[in-house]
């Protein structure tokens, strides 16, 4: 239960003896103690503790940060990314040694990649909205049927019973299979692009459930999307496609190797964020925007030109299963599914009163999306409550929230009037399950508006609320539709479904915006599912806080261009409204899991503090040729995965740091036993016995373990050569850094260890490591409980 993150501790040449006060200083004088950074599990404190008891550097500093966090509906422990390059003299001969064919096929291979993400993603989003539609349309037609015959009790019976078992279906899978894949996804895709990583964030089980407890929970008539599903669906596709192949199920083409790195993985999954949200609103600039300003950390103009590629193709791929179900094979798949709301058949012509109203739906965005923020917090962390208490538990809060949504979406149509049919209507009330005039309990000729909006899936409830002003909706219809889908949309995100958030947002924003524009009638010179559009946009902003990218997915959406102006203009004003109130709900989330992400920008305390005020003790280095049994020892103690390399006489002139050595490099080193008696450098027949591959990140975190070493009494006091996987390279910082400078260049490079260095000459050659876990409030307010106090 570490973040793996990366540390190091106090080397020492009998591991078993205590450090007395004479021989601490003693190594002090000598720069053979040095301070560690990071933090261990209760039990690793222990145990290391009665090994190593004295202050390091006037104060034994422990980052007490969590090493565990919730993802999706699962505490799991979690560790950092490896993002940077290791330029050891293993990686350099291999990089040498590449020729020209071998870099085209890397190359060539990426852009495969690509296009492998992009048909993957695309054929996942064709199949959702296939079975969305035919098992919702399957459970509407059975219950208009029942209704048109008077049979009412049984035909909440059916509905609610529909219902129960979709739920059931989704919340099992999500409760005994993948926990992971709970909720929308994207907050813990966007915490693993910063570079926070956990197994079962991209696992394919989490795939599964993601795209099938999807499919379940939207079709069971919760007040939840798919959109955000469908972004953890490509990300995990990505993550599947780029593992760099597997010796389990014999993928081990050469090729693949080059992809057995967290960086390429980085940017794959990158497009696979992308490629879910062009597939899930049709938007594909809209998805590469998308990770541009949400999800990625990191970006670059080469990795713009393969997410635009990737989006394209899951548009060409959308666009040919459209065709495709136009000849009716695809059941009841019809205009509803691949969602697009088409409201260009009004007309754009605004004036100043119009403006005013605009503004208006801005300030209402923001003070309802900071609300619904709010509240989402407040009822996740209530959730985390009754999750924690086990599966049958997540399992009854689902049926419980399945029985509520289903007595409101049949019981709240009851209230509302039967209204006459328009003349200009042959379809009304609408024979079926898709449709604007639901019939529900009302005479031949009339119609019940609020089931219209109740009893159909979501992408036509939206239709309905965007479809233009010849389309009656009472003002009473539209605030009780507001008001239970608001209501319904926070108490429904975070059970033990996947559940996505846009669509719930697009609905409550588009019911207040349509009646700011019911109210307005003939005052304004917009239609009212123009209104409703920018309701949407409003609450949007409010909620998501995303300016462009939203931007940009709505006019895809609505395929009007000529409500640009007013869309960038509510959606500025929702956001700066809403950002004095709280953070996003993607940020609130993911803060709330306990996810150690790496803002763009420093705290302002940060500047009041220097690199050395922050990393923790103690530190353990290895000698460049190292006695197995004490690394071995090392290893056992804790789990942090950064140790410095220090090369000291005769193999130089004084103690020097001579890089950084991982793990998980180790572990490989030591199964290898390249041993030698006589503490000599043996780096020659390291790089003949090993090749750059060996030390590849396994796929799925399948690499060697501690505990799969068989080390001999014999061997523990035998040595090894350190130099050929030390990278020599590791980024340092003077100790006299600000921490606000170092935080940014942290985040900025994507590393996972940032090696301190004294500023004097005379001391040991490293100070201390820093870690993204010594950036995080937590550990900074912990130790200087009043530097929040300085601005």
């Amino acid at each position: 239960m570490n973040m793996d993150d990366d540390n190091s501790r106090e080397r020492s040449e009998e591991n078993d003896i205590e450090i007395e006060e004479g021989e601490y200083n003693e190594r002090k004088r000598s720069g053979r103690l040095f301070e560690r950074f990071g933090s261990e599990t209760a039990d690793n404190d222990k145990e290391f503790g009665s090994i190593i008891r004295e202050p390091l550097l006037w104060k034994n500093r422990t980052n007490t940060t969590s090493q565990i966090a919730i993802v999706g509906a699962n505490v799991c422990t979690i560790e950092s990314l490896d993002y940077e390059i290791v330029e050891n003299e293993l990686f350099k001969q291999d990089w040498r040694s590449r020729n020209r064919v071998q870099i085209f096929q890397y190359i060539f291979l990426k852009w495969t990649l690509a296009l492998l993400i992009g048909l993957g993603t695309g054929l996942v989003g064709c199949f959702n909205n296939f079975a969305v539609e035919n098992l919702a349309g399957f459970k509407l037609l059975l219950t208009n049927d029942l209704m048109i015959k008077d049979k009412y009790f049984k035909a909440f019976a059916a509905y609610a019973g529909c219902n129960m078992v979709l739920a059931i279906a989704a919340s099992a899978l999500c409760a005994y299979i993948a926990p992971a894949a709970a909720g929308s996804g994207i907050p813990e895709v966007k915490a693993y692009l910063n570079g926070v990583d956990a197994y079962s964030i991209l696992a394919p089980s989490t795939l599964f459930v993601k795209i099938f407890g999807s499919i379940f929970g939207v079709a069971g008539g919760f007040v939840v999307g798919k959109e955000g599903p469908m972004v953890h669906t490509g990300a995990c596709i990505a993550s599947l496609l780029g593992q760099g192949g597997s010796r389990k199920y014999r993928l081990t083409w050469r090729w693949l190797r080059y992809f057995k790195n967290d960086r390429d993985r980085r940017d794959l999954i990158t497009c696979g964020a992308a490629a879910g949200v062009a597939a899930a609103f049709r938007a594909p600039v809209g998805g590469v925007l998308f990770a541009l300003e949400e999800a990625a950390s990191w970006w670059r103009s080469a990795l713009l030109w393969r997410t635009f590629f990737t989006t394209a193709v899951v548009a060409v791929v959308l666009r040919g299963f459209i065709e495709f179900c136009r000849s009716g094979k695809c059941g009841l798949f019809g205009k509803g599914g691949l969602i697009m709301f088409d409201v260009n058949s009004s007309q754009a012509t605004y004036n100043t009163p119009d403006l005013l109203a605009v503004i208006l739906l801005g300030v209402l965005g923001g003070i309802f999306g900071s609300l619904y923020n709010y509240f989402v917090d407040k009822v996740l962390r209530t959730y985390s409550i009754i999750n924690e208490k086990g599966p049958i538990f997540k399992v009854m809060l689902v049926m419980a929230m399945s029985l509520l949504t289903s007595c409101c979406s049949y019981g709240l149509p009851w209230l509302s009037k039967c209204l006459p049919c328009p003349f200009a209507e042959d379809q009304c009330p609408t024979e079926g399950r898709s449709g604007n005039y639901k019939n529900f309990q009302c005479p031949p000729g009339h119609y019940n508006d609020l089931a219209s909006l109740f009893l159909n899936t979501n992408d036509d409830a939206i239709r309905n609320l965007l479809s233009p002003g010849t389309k009656e909706f009472h003002i009473s219809t539209l605030l009780v539709f507001f008001a239970a889908i608001f209501c319904l949309g926070i108490i429904t995100y975070g059970i033990a479904i996947p559940s996505g958030l846009f669509i719930p947002v697009i609905l409550a924003g588009a019911s207040y915006g349509r009646l700011v524009g019911t109210i307005l009638g003939s005052l304004s010179n917009l239609d009212t599912g123009l209104f409703a559009l920018l309701g949407a946009a409003s609450f949007l902003g409010g909620t998501m806080r995303m300016t462009v990218s939203l931007c940009v997915i709505l006019l895809e959406l609505t395929n009007d261009l000529l409500m640009l102006p007013l869309v960038m203009l509510v959606l500025l004003i929702s956001k700066t409204v809403a950002d004095s109130f709280n953070k996003g709900v993607y940020d609130q989330i993911v803060k709330m899991k306990g996810l150690p992400y790496l803002e763009a920008h420093a705290e302002p305390y940060m500047r009041h503090l220097v690199a050395s005020h922050v990393v923790s003790g103690p530190l353990v280095s290895f000698s460049g040729v190292e006695k197995v049994g004490n690394i071995l020892h090392a290893l056992k103690l804790t789990r942090h995965n950064g140790f410095p390399v220090i090369d000291e006489p005769p193999f130089s002139d004084s103690p020097e740091l001579c890089g950084l050595v991982l793990r998980s490099h180790l572990l490989v080193l030591l199964k290898g036993k390249k041993f030698t008696k006589q503490k000599v450098l043996t780096g020659l027949d390291i790089m003949r016995r090993f090749k750059a591959q060996d030390f590849a990140k396994a796929g799925s975190g399948k690499g060697i373990k501690l505990e799969d070493l068989d080390i001999t009494e014999e061997e523990m006091d035998m040595y090894v050569d350190l130099h050929p996987i030390t990278n020599t390279s590791p980024y340092t910082v003077v100790e006299t850094i600000s921490l606000a400078k170092a935080a940014v260049l942290f985040r900025e490079l994507g590393l996972r260890h940032m090696c301190v260095v004294p500023k004097t000459a005379g001391r040991p050659p490293i100070v201390g490591i820093l870690t993204r876990h010594d950036f995080m409030p937590e550990h900074i307010l912990g130790l200087y409980p009043d530097i929040h106090h300085h601005k």
